[in-house]
């Protein structure tokens, strides 16, 4: 079991206290002992000597066997009055005389010479035991002396005994009263403990609560402490370390924020690997070009997440040399065309960036290249083919076809049909041109769809009587006025039916429609229709009809007249009134095109 520091600390305390106060009272007990056996030795050894003092005249010479019985009595009364065990013992060891034995068993106690005092007193002239009495069983104090006999006989001893009972007494007296001190004193030293130990570690524990509250994230707290020594100084010191780690957090998340907010926001994307190749980071820009998941693509290897060999190919290539890189690859099956930009950060451990790849989305700058490169060879086709006809012709007249008349005229005549070919592609170009350069300024005058369908359907119906079309228009009867330029908008519409005529088979059905549609925003917007039972255009070639020079069947549109820009010019101009058009297929067979034209009460010009 782990224990708080605070009862560690008390418990410590404790200790020290149980063994100071344990070693107090054996000091004590030890001094206390001592002190009252040498008191009690120098009373024997007065005791003694004064005892000796008295006896002194008795003993001229070792008292006889009839003179026992009168000096047994006199030590008997000396005993009583010293208040202490007299025994006059001889120089052999026989006891002669003892205050605490009956005269009569005087024979029977055992020979003294071997005992410890007299053993001493025989050696140095006096000596002092501390034993239990072979006679009373007490613990006694001896103290034995020599007196010298008279006239060269043996000396005599003479021992006196003090029992211990008393000494014992006191001792285990003070026994006590040093227990009920020293308990006193142990319980005082309990919640002196205590206290110390709270007021000690209660900080302490404080600090380590806010150390946890700190990990968790919280770095408002703060160590509140009152005392000015090591602990408060530690408080002081923790505090400024949460404010300073509190700075440095809130300026690595403003950091990371930043960085967060600049990779969701760009369009490119961005992929970043460690040294092995794992993924560390991608932004959304690049979950939506590939389709995958931040959450599932960080932490694995690239080759799981990307399947694309010519990007693995690139991705182990710069792992391996340390260089940047840049290439680009093809999405399939979407045909998305992407620029990789790789750049080498350096990062030589796990989740350390070792190398960045910035992938740019450049399928429309593709795309528009490959307009432009249409455009520019079909610009160069389409004045080409009137201008070689027309330089065969001319060589034609120079060879001799102008000495023939009809023959001079026919090559004249077909001159000026490629003349006017020529002509009219120029002129469209120039037209676009303008409108894309957005010099060209729209009209928003007040306009009745009804009369402006009316007369250009007027204008086709030679056309498309000759090829036995029959036009037909739906017009709803609530249609607002419109604001748009008038002169472009019929523009807009006679390059429609235009289209439609040539492009149906004869006996064909051309019909033009207009309705008022509800907007999603709550405003209105004019729906026109220009349907026809013609050829159709395949669904894969729809998109690309309002492009320069797009034709579906390029041979027949040739033959046509057509110079590829009418859909065009009719693209802009619609955009150019703040709508849309669109092509649709119609059922069985022909073309849809759908014109939106939004419906506005102001008369502003509008530049494109």
């Amino acid at each position: 079991m782990t224990l708080s520091i605070r009862w560690k600390v008390t418990l410590g305390s404790l200790l020290a206290v149980i063994c100071g106060l344990a070693v107090v009272g054996l000091l004590i007990l030890q001094s206390f002992e001592q002190q009252e056996i040498l008191q009690l030795r120098n009373m024997l050894e007065a005791r003694a000597n004064l005892v000796a003092y008295g006896l002194r005249p008795l003993l001229p010479a070792p008292p006889s066997v009839s003179g026992r019985i009168s000096f047994h009595t006199i030590v008997r009364d000396l005993g009583n009055s010293a208040s202490a065990r007299i025994t006059l013992i001889g120089a052999d060891g026989t006891v002669l005389a003892d205050s605490a034995v009956a005269e009569a068993d005087l024979a029977v106690i055992e020979n003294h010479l071997s005992r410890p005092e007299i053993q001493q007193a025989q050696s140095s002239g006096q000596g002092t035991d501390i034993r239990a009495s072979h006679t009373t069983g007490e613990r006694t104090m001896y103290h034995a002396i020599v007196m010298p006999m008279a006239a060269g006989n043996p000396p005599v001893f003479l021992r006196l005994g003090l029992p211990m009972t008393m000494l014992d007494q006191e001792t285990a007296k003070l026994q006590r009263n040093l227990g009920i001190a020293l308990g006193a004193a142990f319980l005082m030293a309990v919640l002196l403990s205590v206290w110390m130990a709270r007021n000690i570690t209660k900080p302490l524990s404080d600090m380590a609560s806010v150390a946890r509250r700190l990990a968790t994230g919280d770095s408002t707290i703060r160590i509140h402490t009152h005392s000015r020594d090591e602990v408060g100084l530690l408080g002081d010191t923790l505090n400024q370390m949460t404010d300073q780690l509190r700075a440095k957090i809130d300026e690595l998340s403003e950091d990371r924020a930043q960085l967060l907010a600049v990779l969701t926001s760009m369009v490119e994307g961005v992929l970043v690997l460690d040294y092995r190749g794992h993924v560390l980071q991608v932004n959304p820009a690049l979950e939506r070009m590939f389709g995958v998941s931040r959450t599932e693509a960080r932490g694995r290897p690239c080759a799981e997440v990307f399947r694309h060999r010519h990007l693995m190919d690139l991705v182990a290539d710069i792992l391996r040399t340390r260089t940047n890189h840049e290439d680009e690859i093809v999405l399939a099956p979407t045909g998305r065309c992407l620029h990789i930009e790789a750049s080498v950060a350096g990062g030589e451990h796990e989740n350390e960036a070792c190398a960045v790849l910035v992938f740019h989305d450049i399928t429309e700058l593709r795309r528009l290249e490959k307009i432009r490169k249409d455009f520019v060879a079909n610009v160069s086709h389409e004045l080409r083919t009137p201008l070689t006809s027309i330089k065969g012709y001319v060589e034609a007249l120079l060879d001799g076809g102008k000495d023939d008349p009809a023959t001079a005229v026919d090559f004249l005549s077909i001159i000026l049909k490629q003349s006017d070919r020529l002509n009219l592609i120029l002129e469209d170009l120039l037209e676009l041109s303008k409108i894309e350069s957005g010099s060209v300024s729209f009209k928003e005058d007040p306009l009745d769809l009804s009369n402006l369908i009316d007369r250009t359907l007027s204008m086709i119906k030679p056309m498309a009587d000759k090829k036995g079309h029959q036009l037909r228009s739906r017009i709803s009867g609530d249609l607002p006025l419109i604001a748009g330029d008038e002169g472009r908008l019929v523009q807009v519409l006679t390059n429609l039916l235009d289209n439609a005529v040539k492009y149906t088979p004869e006996k064909g059905t051309i019909t033009v429609a207009v309705q008022v549609l509800p907007d999603p925003s709550h405003a209105q917007a004019i729906e026109l229709t220009v349907t026809d039972t013609g050829m159709g255009i395949p669904e894969q070639d729809r998109p690309r009809v309002f492009e320069r020079f797009y034709r579906v069947d390029k041979a027949r549109s040739r033959e046509l007249g057509g110079t590829g820009l009418g859909l065009a010019i009719v693209k802009h101009i619609v955009e150019g009134h703040g709508g849309q058009v669109w092509v649709e297929g119609n059922q069985p067979h022909g073309s849809r095109f759908v014109v939106h034209l939004p419906i506005r009460s102001t008369r502003e010009s509008r530049l494109i």
